[in-house]
C-alpha cells in the first residue's frame, strides 16, 4: 500500500473519523489485520480558526503549507486535506509539494456525477457556503449547480458548526434545524444534500432527512482508500 499523509485537526472531532474511516475501509478491503499506512499532523485548530476570523487566508495555507511539505518528506504519497473549509487554500499547498492533493471537492463531483445529479444543496461552513472556492469547482468540473440556505440559515447553520460540533457537542435542536434547512431546500429543487463540513456526518445520521445525504467525509475517505491500494 501507498502511504497516505493526512492534514487534520480543524477539529479532530472529524479528523478521529477519517482515522477510524480508513482503518475500516482497508480491513474490509483487504481483510485479516490490515490496516492504513498514515502519516497524520493534527494542528491546534485555534490558531487557524482564528486566521478564518481574521480573514488571513494567505498565512493559514502558508502554515498548511509547511505542514504538507514535512509530511512529504516524511514519505506520504498523496495528501488528504481533512477539512472542507481549508480546501479555500488547497492551491498553495498544491504548490508547496510534488505529491498530489487529494481535493475533497473532486471526491464530491465524481459522486454526484455518478448519480446523474445536476443540483445539489451545500451545508458547511459560511465559508464553505458563500465563497466561491468550493461551489465553483462543482460547477466548472462537474456541471453541478449547487443551492445554499437562506442568508439567516446560513449564519445558524455556520455557528452550530463551530459553537457545537468542532467541540463534541450534538444537540437535538441543532439536529432538527438542520433536517428543516434540508427540507426547505428539497423543496426549492435540490435532489441531494452535500454535508459539506467533515463534521456535519456526526450530527445526522440520515434517518428523518427528507434529502437524501452526501457525507464529504465518507467520500473523501473512500478517494484516500483507492490511493491507498493503488485503485
Amino acid at each position: 500500500m501507498r502511504q497516505l499523509g493526512i492534514l487534520g485537526g480543524m477539529s479532530w472531532e472529524s479528523t478521529s473519523s477519517y482515522y477510524r474511516l480508513l482503518n475500516q475501509g482497508v480491513r474490509q478491503r483487504l481483510g485479516g489485520l490490515h490496516s492504513a499506512p498514515l502519516l497524520l499532523h493534527s494542528v491546534d485548530f485555534a490558531q487557524i480558526a482564528a486566521l478564518q476570523q481574521q480573514g488571513d487566508w494567505d498565512a493559514a495555507g502558508q502554515v498548511l503549507a509547511e505542514i504538507a511539505q514535512r509530511l512529504e518528506g516524511a514519505g506520504a504519497t498523496a495528501l488528504l486535506l481533512a477539512t472542507n473549509t481549508m480546501h479555500k487554500v488547497a492551491p498553495a499547498i498544491e504548490a508547496a509539494v510534488d505529491i498530489p492533493l487529494l481535493h475533497i471537492g473532486d471526491a464530491v463531483g465524481q459522486a454526484l456525477q455518478q448519480r446523474g445529479i445536476k443540483r445539489a444543496a451545500l451545508l458547511g461552513t459560511r465559508f464553505t457556503m458563500l465563497e466561491d472556492f468550493y461551489r465553483q469547482r462543482l460547477a466548472e468540473r462537474f456541471a453541478i449547480e449547487v443551492l445554499i440556505p437562506l442568508e439567516d440559515q446560513v449564519e445558524e447553520v455556520d455557528r452550530v458548526i463551530f459553537a457545537e460540533l468542532c467541540q463534541g457537542r450534538f444537540e437535538t435542536a441543532s439536529r432538527d434545524y438542520y433536517l428543516k434547512c434540508m427540507a426547505q431546500l428539497r423543496e426549492r429543487g435540490a435532489e441531494v444534500a452535500i454535508l459539506g463540513c467533515t463534521e456535519i456526518g456526526l450530527l445526522l445520521d440520515g434517518s428523518q432527512a427528507t434529502l437524501e445525504m452526501l457525507d464529504s467525509t465518507e467520500l473523501h475517505v473512500e478517494m484516500g482508500l483507492d490511493w491507498l491500494l493503488g485503485e
